[in-house]
């Protein structure tokens, strides 16, 4: 019987990283954490030059096939063993990214992308997408540090991405839960909780 795998979702500042980390250390020993770019060799490349490059010149589509080839190796490398192995694997970041940042914000066709997803990770898709909403504005004053090469890419374009997170969400109610990320920490570390406990009971 193969793991559960639980995909975190939302834009610059909405706190999911940390609500990752937090149902991780909930789970204990049976979660595998990961995230998404960089959780492999190749990734870590991938991540250096899609992230901390900002004078490199990437085009957008160039953009869109560099993430899939991280998903593609991080899926083969990371994801598929751990849920073999019957863990739960909770992942930072997953296709619903590329489908917000290179579809929604970078304005490539988004049907385009998500198909560029399912082909790199042979259909391996998270059974769950926890999304935490907090709008652009209030997650950009979260922000107290150098921002990276898709930070630093403008209102305009965050505005695009947290609508294109929004519309995926809408689209597929089944797989995604869109969670309050404005409240604190704990309140939606519970809010995330209750929603897996509903979906995976043999987990929690």
């Amino acid at each position: 019987m193969t793991g559960h795998f639980i995909a975190f979702e939302g834009g610059e500042g909405s706190g999911k990283s940390t609500q990752a980390r937090r149902l991780a250390e909930r789970l204990g020993s049976q979660a595998q954490l990961t995230f998404e770019p960089g959780d492999s060799p190749l990734g870590a490349e991938v991540r250096r030059l899609v992230l901390d490059s900002p004078d490199l010149d990437i085009n957008e589509r160039a953009e869109a096939l560099l993430m899939a080839a991280d998903r593609a190796q991080h899926v083969a490398e990371v994801i598929e063993p751990a849920l073999f192995a019957g863990r739960t694997v909770i992942c930072d970041r997953f296709a619903g990214s590329s489908i917000a940042y290179q579809g929604h914000g970078r304005q490539l066709p988004a049907a385009e992308v998500e198909q560029l997803s399912r082909w790199a990770t042979q259909g391996r898709w998270p059974d769950l997408v926890v999304l935490l909403e907090v709008p652009p504005e209030a997650a950009a004053s979260r922000l107290h540090r150098a921002k990276d090469r898709l930070e630093s890419a403008g209102d305009d374009f965050h505005r695009r991405v947290h609508d294109g997170f929004l519309l995926q969400a809408m689209e597929d109610p089944d797989r995604w839960a869109i969670i309050d990320g404005t409240g604190t920490e704990d309140e939606v570390a519970e809010a995330i909780w209750t929603i897996v406990s509903i979906r995976f009971p043999d987990v929690t």
